[in-house]
């Protein structure tokens, strides 16, 4: 499978991840959104953001409950819970983040 954004066309697995981490750009997380019916926001960006950071230091993609608290840490308790990462990324808040920050799949996700 694939995804054209801007004239170039990104290779993905049969779940819509990015085949070649290295070859994430901003454009690719908002295609993505869109094709998905979602438009990312500031609060979306800082969540993706944050998960590109995460995987630069550990090489992973934090399962969910990680990601919560890592978020909380860092952001606040205000973003650092469920309710809130759900309502960003309903989909999922690792799973769907993840792929929009064209990060693999996370640990423990099915």
């Amino acid at each position: 499978m694939s995804i054209e954004v801007n004239g170039k066309v990104f290779e993905t697995d049969e779940e819509g991840y990015l085949a070649d981490l290295n070859q994430w750009e901003p454009d690719v997380a908002t295609a993505m959104a869109k094709e998905e019916g979602n438009e990312l926001t500031d609060a979306h960006w800082e969540v993706i953001n944050f998960l590109r950071e995460y995987y630069e230091e550990y090489q992973i993609a934090p399962a969910v409950r990680v990601l919560t608290k890592a978020i909380g840490k860092k952001l606040g308790k205000d973003k650092g819970n469920s309710k809130y990462l759900y309502e960003l990324f309903p989909y999922g808040p690792a799973k769907q983040a993840c792929k929009y920050a064209g990060l693999p799949k996370p640990t423990g996700c099915v």
